[in-house]
């Protein structure tokens, strides 16, 4: 069975690119948030195996929302993105229980695969 995953960005757009790519994939998007609120109500409800989520959204900070998705019992495994560079580092995001940081330049590519996966391999 394919990786669940959570999309979290508050663009619409990139949402939709992200659904399709991750299913390209070969992952199995569940659900997608646009804030900090209806992400966590999602994931609560989805209970995904991992997440992709953007760094800035309206409502609050991706890398807290890492924090708690990560804490959350089934515990989700996150993967932090933006559009800038320079958000956060992969030892900021790996210190709130993330995987990692990827740019969204750098989507999509086989370290976002291992990285929502947990796997260096494609199922």
């Amino acid at each position: 069975m394919s990786t669940s995953v959570l999309v979290v960005d508050d663009d619409p757009g990139f949402r939709a690119l992200a659904v399709r790519m991750l299913g390209g994939m070969g992952l199995r998007v569940v659900g997608e948030a646009d804030t900090f609120a209806s992400a966590t109500r999602a994931a609560t409800a989805l209970r995904p195996q991992s997440a992709l989520v953007d760094v800035g959204l309206p409502d609050g900070d991706g890398v807290a929302l890492a924090r708690v998705l990560a804490a959350m019992p089934w515990a989700t495994r996150v993967v932090l993105t933006s559009s800038n560079r320079d958000a956060t580092t992969d030892s900021e995001a790996q210190s709130v229980g993330a995987a990692g940081f990827i740019a969204k330049d750098d989507l999509p590519s086989g370290e976002l695969w291992t990285l929502l996966t947990g796997t260096g391999e494609r199922e």
